[in-house]
């Protein structure tokens, strides 16, 4: 197990890294319907804590294989072995999120998580031992991973057995996530890893449009609820509608930027970007709840106000608008989104839920309708927007060539 070349050609995403993506629809499919069913009930902020901690657990873990994967992926018998021991833990871990989500027990999460843990430690410990130019870093990987698992089996053991007030569950949570974030910072500091930026761009797009897909699954189950129960033809039909219209305009966003090259040339800016993604995703995985619940709702009654459904398709939209706005600024040097733009569209979007209480169920609608209207406008924005700089390039290069020196002694 030796480190993979940066510049290796045509490196793309093999047949095992896409098996392991597909436990992870399970994961998020999981993480997603009970936020759906928190929303129905009106308990959408109860239970957005919950679905934040359980989809950090499942996004780091997603990273984490994939950055390793990116830099020591050698597809021989060992490797295959230890990321079946991941796979199970990620499908341990998407059983337990009822559970957790409903009666705050992490137990089954937990062990999910170290399952997942445990077979991402003996790749470093092997990738040391067989890598002697990277065996600092990867003994800091390691061990870093190894230590805070001690630290969520303890946190688990305290709050079984009532040591810890529920008060402090949340910050004991974010405390152990933030050293979570920093391990890899940490053992990089040993030497780099030399992970590969077009593979690691093809991963995390792959990954968002498993999420999308999610979403796209959510609203087909919103649907059928919504058939069931006769829904209303205008509403329903209009958030359907303008729901695949809004997954579109987002996965079209997404891939306006190139992401593969801006990390060739900024490779010190990954972190920023990589952990960016957190709420790239959860917002993507958040808008397909609440687009389910939204178009579930136009068949029957549920416990959320107009109001909540709104902001339940508008918040995600803002969040992920913005955050893709920023990332995308990060590494590549003449961005494809314009950043005022982008802000005028969130700004936009997060006041749409404001008429809902007049307007009702047809307010929800016309949320969705509105929502997806600026997504496509600044599509066309940005697309215009970069035809306009195209065209002035040529123009700004062949003056140049004419007026310098050595055009001009021709």
């Amino acid at each position: 197990m030796s480190a993979r070349a940066v510049d290796e050609p045509h490196r793309t995403s093999s047949q095992l890294e896409l098996l392991f993506d597909l436990t992870f629809v399970v994961a998020v499919a999981a993480v997603t319907a009970q936020l759906a069913h928190d929303i129905a009930d009106g308990h959408g902020l109860a239970g957005l804590v919950p679905f934040l901690q359980v989809f950090f657990a499942i996004w780091w873990a997603w990273m984490n294989f994939t950055w390793f994967a990116s830099s020591f992926d050698t597809d021989d018998i060992a490797y295959r072995l230890l990321t079946m021991v991941q796979m199970a833990g990620v499908l341990v871990l998407a059983a337990g999120v009822p559970a957790a989500a409903s009666h705050s027990d992490y137990a089954v999460i937990t062990l999910g998580y170290i399952v997942m843990r445990i077979g991402l430690v003996a790749q470093w410990l092997r990738a040391g031992r067989e890598d002697p130019a990277r065996r600092r870093t990867a003994l800091r990987y390691a061990g870093g991973i190894a230590v805070l698992q001690t630290g969520w089996l303890s946190r688990l053991a305290l709050v079984e057995t009532g040591v810890l007030p529920s008060s402090l569950g949340l910050p004991y949570f974010a405390c152990l996530a933030a050293l979570e974030l920093a391990v890899p910072r940490w053992a990089e500091r040993a030497g780099a890893t030399n992970w590969h930026p077009h593979h690691i761009a093809e991963r995390y797009g792959l990954f968002t449009i498993i999420l999308l897909g999610e979403s796209v699954l959510a609203v087909s189950r919103g649907v059928g609820r919504a058939l069931e129960a006769d829904a209303d033809g205008g509403p329903f039909v209009v958030i359907a509608g303008a729901g695949l219209v809004l997954l579109f305009a987002l996965w079209w966003l997404y891939f306006l930027g190139p992401a593969g090259d801006g990390l060739s040339d900024r490779r010190h800016r990954s972190y920023l970007w990589g952990y960016g993604h957190y709420g790239i995703f959860t917002a993507l995985a958040a808008l397909g709840a609440g687009l389910e619940v939204a178009v579930e709702r136009s068949g029957h009654e549920t416990g959320s106000s107009p109001l909540a459904l709104g902001y339940a398709i508008a918040v995600p939209v803002g969040v992920y608008l913005a955050l893709l706005c920023a990332v995308h600024v990060l590494v590549v040097p003449q961005p494809v989104l314009v950043p005022a733009v982008v802000l005028g569209c969130v700004v936009v979007v997060l006041t749409l839920p404001l008429a809902t209480p007049w307007t009702g169920m047809a307010g929800v609608a016309g949320v969705a309708g509105a929502t997806a209207a600026v997504c496509v406008l600044l599509i066309a924005v940005t697309i215009r927007t970069a035809a306009a700089r195209t065209r002035q390039r040529p123009e700004k290069d062949s003056t140049a060539a004419v007026t310098s020196p050595r055009a001009v002694r021709s």
